[in-house]
């Protein structure tokens, strides 16, 4: 099979595509032909060794993925030519997959491989930001940082879904233009405008949420214009500086600060990611949300890809179509 392959920490274009063996799989294992992977901004730190996991080179990278089943272990609950889709650390951007059967999900009837590649990651993200960390409130003042990125567009389509108030802040016209198609009911162009300012305007002082994937310059001034008692996730860091926060803003408006990682949120949380996954996997299974997939790419060009994430390029989600 072809796959791309890391085979020491870099840029993008340090990426190699090359042919690996068929994988087996064992007792609990299933193997996915992968039709769609979707690429992520951890993506781009892991093939740099700069994530918090740091993983063994060489290695696969990739962690979303959607396909057909071709092969079976024992006690794997699925069958052959079944569609599924699958969260996993490494592995997405090749022709096949050999996973753990728990981290393989059947893709739901009117669901396309694309969708179900891109949803996996950044909306289970976004819906424990919302739902879990920041306990978000029917009429409550959502404000959204990198609106139009792979975590922010989630999180305004959940945060409208929840029936929450959406100020999108993002850098350019075109970003925002998407935002308000998906339901934000503000926008803020950071890169022009005064972001503490607007949000105070624009919520007449209300903001009760900032979820920031971001960081950055943007994390301050959102911080700011939280409502007294309001509450801040930090979820990421894609402008490329952790910000410093002064601790005295938290102090005199009664700010809470949290911090959200998917990773550690399933295991030191595991009931309320299990009611938060069951809750999301009903509302893509009902058509209520779907990712926006803004650029596509074959597999031969996933470096591209990747840069195009990197370099904060992406408008929703990105996607490899590995049999193209």
């Amino acid at each position: 099979m072809r796959a791309v392959v890391c085979r020491s920490y870099g840029a993008p274009e340090d990426l190699v595509v090359d042919e690996l063996a068929d994988p087996v799989p064992g007792p609990g294992q299933v193997v996915v032909r992968i039709h769609a992977a979707a690429v992520n901004f951890p993506d781009v730190l892991l093939i740099a060794g700069r994530y918090q996991v740091k993983i063994p080179v060489p290695f696969v990278p990739g962690s979303e993925l959607a396909g057909e089943v071709v092969a079976v272990g024992a006690g794997a609950p699925f069958r052959p030519g079944q569609r599924v889709a699958a969260t996993t650390p490494t592995g997405a951007f090749a022709e096949q997959a050999l996973l753990d059967a728990a981290s393989v999900t059947p893709i739901p009837d009117g669901a396309d491989f694309a969708s179900a590649a891109a949803f996996g990651v950044t909306y289970r993200t976004a819906y424990h930001a919302l739902r879990s960390i920041a306990v978000v409130r029917q009429g409550d003042w959502v404000v959204v940082l990198g609106a139009a990125g792979g975590v922010g567009l989630a999180a305004v389509d959940l945060a409208v879904a929840m029936g929450a108030r959406v100020l999108a802040a993002a850098s350019s016209p075109d970003k925002l233009a998407l935002c308000r198609q998906r339901g934000a009911a503000a926008v803020v162009d950071y890169a022009t405008e005064d972001l503490k300012s607007r949000i105070r305007e624009l919520t007449g002082d209300g903001a009760r949420v900032v979820l920031d994937p971001v960081g950055g310059p943007y994390a301050e001034p959102a911080l700011r214009a939280l409502a007294r008692g309001g509450t801040f996730v930090t979820l990421g860091y894609a402008a490329g500086t952790i910000p410093s926060i002064p601790l005295n803003l938290v102090l005199l408006k009664g700010i809470t600060v949290r911090g959200m990682e998917i990773r550690t949120f399933m295991a030191d949380r595991p009931d309320d990611a299990a009611r938060d996954m069951a809750e999301l996997a009903q509302l893509f299974a009902a058509g209520t949300v779907r990712p926006y997939i803004g650029a596509r790419f074959p597999l031969a060009e996933a470096a591209a890809a990747l840069r195009h994430v990197a370099d904060r390029k992406a408008i929703g989600k990105v996607v490899i179509d590995v049999t193209a």
